[in-house]
């Protein structure tokens, strides 16, 4: 099991480096995430956007753009469109998101002609070092979908215990959140935690340990877990929290970085390659982890 991004990295090295397709290439943030990946031995950047613009970047941050391929394309859609083409006829393994829009690169990512679909959800995993906690703890969803059903959160749960294995998990341990640790009939939430559960019990859903309901003190400590009486197998030992919708797993993602100092990746699920899928205010090195992960993803995708 891979407990730190340390560890995250230093297994990647060992597989790079990988080809990356960037689209958008054009910003600070971006060319010096893509610049430590390569130093490291991660990444071969292949660079897709204002060619001028990036060079400009390139020598403003003291970077021989000779290192890069670089495509011109000013128009960002275009740009995002021949970036994900490039993966999809395998001149590149990975897809990052550069100085544009999640909404645009998506538009790229699931065009039936030169997309990277497959017959699963998109979802997307935030995965967090929290300072206080042994291992690193993935959330999702709270970048993709927004308020997704039993039906959406039945991939979502197989779409991050497939993640889990890429980090050497073997039997990833999941907790279905809600606000209560009691199945409540006014909560749709508790009821589809409830039967996330059950599918995972019966071998519906594979690869993982899955417990829900549960608020999350019982999901992260095993000591509130059996104060409350709850005896879950995932308690105190949870390698990833699926969200009831995109508005508790966001603020609940970003408020562990901005307010207890965890520190962030993120990658999206789903897809037939890996694609980086950050925030745009989140630091270089929050890509270089980013980066890494899709590397590891790649590995495990293509066994």
């Amino acid at each position: 099991m891979l407990k730190s991004f340390d560890e995250v990295i230093e297994k990647a090295i060992h597989y790079g480096p990988k080809r990356i397709s960037v689209a958008v290439s054009q910003a600070e943030d971006v060319m010096s995430s893509v610049e430590q990946a390569r130093q490291m031995g991660l990444v071969k950047g292949i660079l897709v956007g204002d060619k001028e613009e990036t060079i400009g970047v390139c020598k403003k941050l003291d970077i021989d753009p000779h290192n890069y391929e670089i495509i011109h394309k000013q128009d960002k859609d275009v740009a995002a469109r021949t970036a994900v083409n490039l993966v999809k006829e395998k001149n590149a393994e990975l897809l990052m998101k550069g100085m544009l829009s999640t909404a645009r690169i998506l538009r790229a990512v699931l065009d039936k002609e030169i997309g990277l679909r497959t017959n699963r959800l998109l979802s997307h995993a935030y995965v967090l070092k929290i300072k206080k906690y042994e291992k690193l703890l993935t959330v999702t969803d709270g970048a993709m979908n927004i308020a997704p059903g039993l039906e959406q959160k039945i991939q979502i749960v197989q779409n991050v215990i497939d993640f889990c294995h890429c980090l050497e998990i073997e039997k990833p341990k999941i907790a279905i959140l809600a606000a209560v640790e009691l199945v409540n009939p006014d909560m749709p939430a508790s009821i589809h935690a409830a039967c996330l559960s059950k599918m995972a019990e019966r071998g519906q859903i594979e690869g993982g340990i899955v417990d829900g309901p549960l608020a999350f003190d019982n999901a992260i400590s095993k000591e509130a877990a059996l104060h409350k009486g709850i005896n879950s197998p995932v308690s105190g030992e949870v390698d990833a929290v699926v969200v009831p919708e995109i508005e508790s797993g966001n603020i609940f993602a970003k408020g562990l970085v901005y307010l207890a100092e965890a520190e962030p990746a993120g990658v999206l699920l789903g897809t037939t390659a890996p694609v980086v899928l950050v925030s745009r205010s989140d630091r270089p090195i929050s890509k270089v982890r980013s980066i890494a992960l899709s590397i590891l993803m790649s590995i495990y995708q293509n066994r």
